[in-house]
């Protein structure tokens, strides 16, 4: 069976490793990129089944790379990673197409189920 594939997309060096090391030992093939830019070439070139994207991303901002996204893919997996009030862009986000978001500092276990649950119907 061929390995699912996860994107994190997220400016913070520390949770791109921390996220990539929880979702490696889970069996996922996982990607990371430090911006929109790169997280766009990442999608064009290996289509990823689940983004973890962070809202607050220098350049183009979490929206706009969901909006791309989308485009992109209609159907893939979104699920935000947001700092603590920003629920004017957690509706906006959910109205386009984000499954759900996790308010930083998330717990691991919670967002690691969470992706389990998307990707594996668990």
């Amino acid at each position: 069976m061929e390995k699912k594939k996860v994107l994190i997309v997220d400016d913070q060096n520390g949770i791109r490793i921390l996220l990539m090391e929880v979702f490696g030992s889970e069996g996922y093939e996982t990607f990371q990129a430090a911006n929109g830019k790169i997280a766009l070439e990442i999608v064009e070139k290996e289509p990823p089944d689940l983004v973890l994207l962070d809202m607050k991303i220098p350049g183009m901002d979490g929206l706009e790379i969901l909006k791309h996204l989308k485009t992109m893919n209609p159907d893939i997996k979104v699920i935000m990673m947001t700092a603590y009030g920003e629920l004017d862009m957690i509706k906006e986000a959910t109205e386009l197409g984000a499954l759900m978001h996790f308010t930083k500092p998330f717990d691991i276990d919670e967002m690691r189920i969470a992706v389990n649950k998307q990707l594996r119907g668990d």
